[in-house]
């Protein structure tokens, strides 16, 4: 048994890390992309959907279209924060915080996203980076609902959660490096 205070290895966090040879394939678009009037006239006509990026789900809340869930990390690629209180409408029904690093999937973050479903949505925040945060929403949101995720510089990208998007992500998750960290508490 560890020393009191002290995280045993079976209490490292499992997170998949995307490996070098791969990271081409995980910036891939996998829906469409629209920009402007005609991403904000499509977010405003979506049922059940997930956001992931802090713009991308500002823009929601701001179109008075709630997502049922959003991941923000509070930082954007263009080096623009968004407001905290630009999330406040979501945060309203639950905050969740959880750690993930750049370039991982942890499973705090898939569990939050699962918990957050099931809890009636809300946001998480992510300490490190969400941009993995889309494979778990794909993975949870229930089938019929979308994924949207901003590209910089190209607009927001839309997937339709079916069968076959959930199978590529099974598969996309399964072709990551799984591996134990220590996330602290």
């Amino acid at each position: 048994m560890p020393p009191a205070g002290t995280r045993s290895v079976s209490s490292k966090d499992r997170v998949w890390v995307v490996p070098e040879a791969l990271r081409a394939t995980f910036a891939e678009r996998y829906g469409p992309v629209y920009k402007g009037v005609e991403a904000e006239n499509r977010v405003k006509a979506l049922g059940v959907f997930g956001s992931c990026g802090d713009r991308v789900t500002a823009q929601a809340i701001s179109l008075g279209h709630l997502p049922l869930v959003g991941i923000v990390d509070y930082k954007t690629r263009r080096h623009e924060s968004v407001p905290r209180n630009a999330f406040v409408a979501l945060a309203a029904r639950r905050r969740v915080s959880v750690r993930n690093p750049a370039g991982m999937l942890t499973e705090r973050l898939r569990r939050a996203v699962k918990e957050t479903i099931a809890a009636g949505g809300g946001l998480i925040e992510v300490e490190g980076e969400e941009d993995l945060g889309g494979l778990a929403l794909v993975e949870s949101l229930p089938l019929g609902a979308t994924v949207i995720y901003g590209i910089p510089g190209a607009g927001v990208s839309f997937v339709a959660v079916d069968a076959v998007a959930k199978d590529h992500v099974r598969r996309l998750i399964g072709t990551m490096e799984l591996r134990r960290l220590d996330l602290g508490p």
